[in-house]
């Protein structure tokens, strides 16, 4: 096998973006094999690209016109997708977030070592970014020394109430599972665990269903992460915020590291933070820091675009995955962890326990589904204005 042909599930916004760069032949090796998209409206604007169009996943699987399929559907049915593929030997890679549920995510993970000659990843696209992927080599190779603190302010998700307007499944525990931390906030709970390599232990966290619109699910979050050795973490998000922030800052024993603005800044220590804290015979210490404005290299224009070529490369060559699907767990056990944490006003132990969560989801279906206020396809600003007196 020499061209991996794919086949997209879901052919939505983000699935229209990757069967268009797979036809235009911009990921090498690789082609469109057939689209998937229970709506037949869609169906009819896909048969541009002159594949086998399917109105069930099974049958495209069970078609022999893909050898691999990406899926782009809403997030409950990613792991049940991708566990039929794997059973067809039909290697995987799904959008974000991995599942709704933590529980669902494993379950998949599983699904996937039972077959070890499919190939399984995950779109976390950012992962591509020179940024972070400094960021991450920073820690791994000691710079900071034990991290200490770690905290992210990520407000800048700003959505008006037409956004939430604009799709029926949108901001309900049925249809998405959630609300900022499940749609907007994938990438971020991936990334603060994936460069700095720590999971915390507890979850104590504030958050608040529709504080800013009128929907069924959390749009604010504020949660503190305690972590096994002693450091302190801090994750705050809102889709109601302007202007919003995204300053994401580790502290370690050798300073400080701050990823804002799209640069990268060490306030790197000339000595170990910790060791003049417990021998200096001062009272009051200027501690001598060093910025250093971390030079960065250049990242691809098309990030989910770097993403598939980097899958079509494992499957072909061996390449290590930059976005190993069995991944995809870790930032969902964060955002579940704060999700139940933060609207349950208790905290969550982690590793979280699934079936809990699971009972958690149905209380949230129970109590507030279908409580939803923005049930109609988008609106004008006007029509907004007049209906809700926005």
């Amino acid at each position: 096998m020499d061209t991996i042909r794919f086949g997209v599930v879901g052919y939505g916004n983000m699935g229209t973006h990757h069967a268009r760069y797979f036809s235009e032949g911009k990921v090498e090796n690789a082609t469109l094999g057939a689209v998937c998209d229970l709506d037949p409206a869609r169906l009819e604007i896909a048969k541009k690209y002159n594949v086998p169009l399917f109105l069930n996943h099974r049958e495209m699987l069970a078609s022999g016109t893909v050898d691999a399929i990406l899926v782009a559907t809403p997030h409950y049915d990613h792991p049940p997708i991708a566990m039929e593929a794997f059973e067809k030997k039909i290697h995987v890679l799904i959008e974000k977030p991995a599942a709704v549920s933590v529980k669902a995510a494993r379950d998949m993970n599983e699904a996937a070592k039972r077959h070890p000659e499919v190939k399984f990843g995950i779109m976390f696209n950012q992962r591509t970014t020179p940024l972070y992927q400094k960021l991450r080599e920073l820690i791994a190779d000691g710079e900071l020394g034990e991290i200490r603190r770690v905290t992210w302010l990520i407000t800048d998700w700003f959505r008006t109430w037409s956004y939430y307007a604009s799709g029926g499944w949108r901001a309900t525990w049925a249809g998405e599972g959630g609300g900022v931390l499940i749609n907007q906030c994938p990438h971020n709970l991936d990334l603060i665990q994936w460069t700095t390599g720590m999971m915390p232990s507890r979850v104590t966290a504030v958050g608040f269903i529709g504080k800013t619109h009128p929907i069924e699910v959390e749009d604010e979050m504020t949660a503190i992460l305690e972590y096994p050795n002693g450091a302190i973490g801090h994750f705050i998000t809102s889709t109601g915020e302007a202007p919003g922030t995204n300053r994401f800052e580790v502290c370690g024993d050798r300073g400080k590291i701050v990823a804002e603005g799209g640069k990268l800044m060490f306030h790197r220590a000339r000595k170990n933070v910790q060791e003049i804290n417990q021998t200096s015979p001062d009272s009051f210490v200027h501690v001598e820091m060093w910025p250093i404005d971390i030079p960065l290299g250049h990242g691809p224009q098309d990030q989910h675009r770097a993403i598939s070529q980097n899958f079509v490369n494992a499957i072909l060559k061996g390449t290590p995955l930059l976005s190993p699907g069995e991944e995809g767990v870790r930032g969902l056990e964060l955002g579940n962890a704060m999700m139940m944490a933060g609207l349950t006003r208790q905290p969550v132990d982690l590793p979280l326990a699934g079936e809990k969560y699971d009972d958690f989801i149905k209380d949230m279906i129970k109590k507030h589904g279908g409580k939803k206020a923005l049930s109609t396809k988008a609106k004008t600003q006007a029509s907004m204005a007049e209906t809700f007196g926005a």
